[in-house]
């Protein structure tokens, strides 16, 4: 696990949240997200805006337990114009980064997972910006890229999110065992970003590796990334899958929690 720096984490919220306010001006906010379908492009933003305003509470207040989301603050835009949302978005990521900072990574707060504390919510706030700018952009069609050592954090994260959901015995997750196979991620634009997942008997472990697998997904890191996170189709002729496709279905369809 590479880590990045609680500073850089925090940052990152502010400056990626900004990012997704320029693709909001002037796009149609009612329009459907596809790769959020339930949502129009609005209510991903909001999504977004809530999330950062309920960790930064819990943060603020180093609370050892889930905040309720009625009981955080300034919870809503509070309007439908555009510039009331605009807004609402910087003053909940700047707030968040600001209570992240003060804390320090190692503050003890409520999570839902491994790590209670405030770094783990710095790096999960800003992927959970990483991959929600994506469908943002994907949503606006405009172009989406994404810096080589966060698309790497965000492909690592989820693997350790799907490794906690195995340990706390997700029935989708479950179902990623039996016969050894092996799944390879090979970035081409970025040295060693590469992982290596083996499936087995007793379930399935990860690691940076370059091996040969059952099947390779292969391309630029973003858009690898973005194959990992359900946000492009497997299918795209922006990635390459070498060797049995339906192996990274079955992890994918397995692996769409949260």
């Amino acid at each position: 696990m590479r880590l990045l720096a609680h500073g850089r984490y925090c940052d990152e919220i502010v400056r990626l949240t900004g990012e997704m306010r320029a693709i909001l001006r002037g796009a149609d906010l009612g329009a459907t997200v596809p790769t959020c379908p339930d949502w129009t492009l609005r209510e991903l933003a909001e999504h977004v805006g809530r999330a950062h305003r309920w960790v930064g509470e819990i943060v603020r207040t180093r609370s050892g337990e889930a905040i309720p989301a009625e009981k955080v603050p300034d919870n809503s835009p509070g309007s439908d114009d555009p510039a009331a949302l605009d807004a609402w978005l910087a003053e909940g990521a700047a707030g968040t980064a600001d209570a992240l900072r003060e804390a320090g990574p190692d503050a003890e707060v409520w999570s839902w997972a491994w790590d209670g504390s405030a770094g783990f919510w710095a790096r999960r706030m800003a992927i959970e910006t990483v991959v929600h700018l994506a469908d943002a952009a994907l949503a606006a069609q405009v172009p989406y890229t994404m810096a080589p050592e966060l698309a790497a954090d965000t492909i690592e994260e989820w693997l350790e999110i799907v490794s906690f959901a195995q340990t706390d015995g997700d029935r989708e997750v479950a179902q990623l065992r039996g016969a050894e196979r092996s799944l390879h991620l090979h970035a081409t634009d970025a040295p060693d970003a590469e992982w290596l997942i083996e499936i087995g008997s007793d379930g399935f472990t990860w690691r940076r590796a370059h091996a040969k697998a059952t099947v390779a997904l292969r391309g630029p890191l973003t858009d690898v990334m973005l194959v990992f996170n359900r946000r492009l189709d497997p299918g795209s002729d922006r990635v390459e899958v070498l060797g049995d496709a339906a192996l990274l279905d079955f992890w994918l369809e397995r692996t769409s929690f949260g």
